[in-house]
């Protein structure tokens, strides 16, 4: 028999150690089982100055892991009869076009949650926080190129659709067929619940998902944190000859036309209450949230976007995770890196909450995960054999991709191997097979594809969930 309180001390001290390395300020976790908490950590501060201390109602930013919301949002309004996934967005909003009209009127909302519309990244996330990047002095040392964007803020729905509309982008494919994660979705179902329902999306969200559930510490409206003692202090890392220096960055970022893509602030408490709604058919406490076919709808594996890898909507399944299925989903923003996931089969849910960017949060989670099933924190559920290349036969790889958000990926031969240009140095590329390879993400392995156009030659990266597409200058 595994004893669990030996294999918890192994991943806290993996925990430590990984935290210790990232420079993480402050990190809280916890896991229920049946509606009864087995495991709760806190490691480090909320405010490292002051050694303010983490509990489980300590608000942190979730960022992406708000996409989940507003696919509940969704299917709310389908079980009302106000619209059907499967309807076209322009049936909703007949303002909303890109570049390629006659594909955008076949965009339908399954699209929008499943990140199937073929919309490549674009930087419509870009300016809708624009006004929050503006007055950040931190903003520099995001992952992301945010700084010295010359066209204006996007702050209401109209002007993001009109934003859109104007751009001159190729759609990835037909709808349905291309898969590339996408804030633009996100913010595009933010309008429609808007527009459907009558009300503010973040007023929608609050009255038919955050006080039924009773999430009581749940919130968009960054003046709610000034009435919180109990909240996070945001942190920056920026990178130079001496390392990784951490520190304050205490301004928190909107998008008041995008809040849909990742913008609610919640708690561990919180979350594992909405997680606890998934694994009782859509019932929290006396309260239905979602009929038992809408939460099958929500954590169905619409979309295989790497090998084993499904989406659903809002919602990221893995269908055999050490022979059960898990469903998860996390999120990264200025001052953020979350992760929660739920075992239905076994009645567990967990979330963990951090105040840095960028940070292995999913890598904590799973090692969390590992010693309450008996594993070892480092034990992965799936494992791919690589191969070398010959570095002739490297460089059609080779080149600089770029996306509209601000994200850079260049991509070279280093000491005979292909690898990612980072920061801190080269990131090594595995090969898998043909154009798939294996890096490190995030201190946490991931599948890169380099995808080609029509004429054979790579035009694109599959890289951290997202089609990048090549500078232009290389295709």
């Amino acid at each position: 028999m595994v004893n669990k309180i030996e294999m918890m001390g192994q991943f806290e001290q993996y925990a430590k150690d990984l935290i210790k390395e990232h420079k993480i300020p402050g990190v809280g976790i916890a896991f229920d089982q049946n509606n009864e908490r087995i495991y709760e950590k806190a490691f480090g501060y909320r405010n490292v100055e002051k050694q303010l201390p983490i509990d489980a109602d300590t608000i942190f930013g979730i960022a992406s892991m708000t996409k989940s919301f507003t696919c509940v949002a969704i299917m709310q309004l389908q079980e009302l009869g106000k619209l059907s996934v499967h309807d076209e967005v322009v049936k909703y909003l007949p303002d909303f076009r890109t570049h390629d009209e006659e594909k955008s009127k076949r965009i339908t909302i399954h699209h929008l949650m499943t990140h199937t519309s073929g919309l490549p990244p674009i930087a419509t996330h870009v300016y809708a926080r624009k006004r929050s990047i503006d007055q950040d002095p931190s903003a520099k040392d995001y992952g992301l190129d945010l700084v010295n964007n010359p066209e204006p803020a996007i702050d209401t729905y109209e002007e993001l659709l009109h934003y859109i509309a104007k751009q001159d982008f190729d759609l990835l494919g037909e709808p349905g067929e291309e898969f590339s994660y996408s804030n633009d979705c996100y913010g595009i179902l933010g309008i429609i619940i808007d527009r459907v329902s009558g009300q503010s999306y973040e007023e929608y969200v609050m009255d038919h998902i955050l006080k039924p559930i009773q999430m009581n510490n749940s919130f968009f409206d960054l003046e709610e944190l000034k009435k919180k003692e109990n909240a996070t202090t945001l942190y920056m890392s920026r990178y130079s000859a001496e390392g990784v220096d951490v520190y304050e960055a205490p301004l928190w970022w909107d998008a008041p036309s995008m809040r849909a893509a990742g913008y609610l602030k919640s708690t561990i408490n919180d979350i594992l209450k909405y997680l606890a709604m998934f694994l009782n058919e859509g019932m929290a406490g006396e309260n239905r949230i979602l009929q038992p076919e809408s939460v099958q709808q929500m954590v169905y594996p619409h979309v295989e976007f790497e090998k084993g890898r499904f989406y659903g909507y809002g919602l990221r399944i893995i269908p055999n995770y050490f022979g059960t299925t898990f469903i998860n989903h996390g999120g990264g923003l200025k001052g953020v890196s979350s992760f929660m996931g739920i075992l239905p089969e076994k009645g567990i849910s967990g979330v963990l909450l951090s105040s840095l960017a960028d940070v292995p949060s999913d890598k904590l989670f799973l090692g969390a995960l590992n010693g309450i099933e008996g594993r070892e924190p480092a034990t992965k559920h799936m494992h791919f054999q690589t191969h070398d290349v010959p570095v002739e036969k490297l460089s059609k790889f080779k080149g600089t991709f770029i996306s509209g958000e601000g994200m850079k990926v260049r991509v070279d031969i280093v000491d005979g191997c292909l690898a990612i240009l980072t920061a801190s140095g080269p990131n090594p590329l595995k090969c898998v097979e043909g154009n798939l390879f294996i890096g490190t993400l995030e201190d946490q392995e991931n599948l890169i594809e380099f995808l080609s156009g029509a004429d054979g030659n790579i035009n694109r990266i599959f890289y951290s969930s997202r089609q990048i597409l090549k500078s232009s200058d290389q295709v």
